[in-house]
């Protein structure tokens, strides 16, 4: 049977993006990553009852502490207040340095370990909040070099099957998949009820409303 791992933060695009992988075909292998993050321990739960529900044939949690070391953002330093204001232009300071590039090497590793063909990650490209290791032009990069670097025959794929949808297509996507929504946490500030006010809940709550749809989690 055909392998994939699937990047598991237990937000909603990467959620959705495993169960994509599922519905595909693939024996899922899901990967989390502890890095200091303000939700860590909520994003841990949704993880673990996510990977459950999905089957997926193994877990890999990984502590990535020097993400928090390096700082430079208000996802891992308590000292940079998370931006409730609205959606601004260009990067914004929650934005993790090269976050993506450090999760897709590691899971090349895996991959290779594994002998898994495939890496799903639910990075969204269209109406992302302007991070710039979430574009087509950086995974295609990506793919190339973890296939340079790595010894399997198989050549690994990074399957990035929301990269051109908006929130509210996610949306009616997870919806369309019987997704358990209910389970996903995006706040970035709040381990009890989503704030509803970062960067993160507001662009959930927009895809929500465009979509008209509700959602199922509890907002302070």
């Amino acid at each position: 049977m055909k392998r994939a791992i699937c990047i598991l933060s237990g937000g909603m695009d990467s959620t959705l993006a495993s169960y994509i992988a599922k519905k595909d075909g693939f024996e899922i292998i899901t990967l989390h990553f502890n890095y200091g993050q303000r939700t860590q321990k909520r994003e841990l739960k949704a993880f673990r009852e996510i990977s459950l529900k999905i089957g997926a044939i193994k877990e890999i949690e990984l502590d990535l502490d020097f993400l928090k070391q390096i700082g430079g953002s208000a996802l891992t330093d308590s000292n940079i207040e998370i931006p409730i204001g609205g959606l601004e232009d260009g990067v914004p300071i929650t934005y993790v340095p090269f976050r993506n590039g450090v999760f897709l090497s590691i899971a090349g590793s895996i991959a290779e370990r594994f002998e898994a063909e495939a890496i799903f990650i639910g990075v969204v490209e269209e109406d992302s909040s302007g991070y710039p290791d979430c574009t087509k032009e950086f995974i295609n990069s990506y793919e190339r070099s973890i296939n340079l670097g790595t010894a399997i025959d198989k050549k690994i794929k990074i399957k990035t099957p929301l990269i051109e949808l908006k929130k509210e297509d996610i949306v009616k996507k997870s919806i369309e998949l019987n997704v358990a929504l209910e389970l996903t946490w995006s706040c970035y500030q709040s381990e009890d009820k989503a704030c509803g006010v970062c960067d993160s809940c507001r662009l959930r709550l927009k895809g929500f409303e465009k979509a008209e749809i509700k959602d199922r989690i509890e907002y302070k």
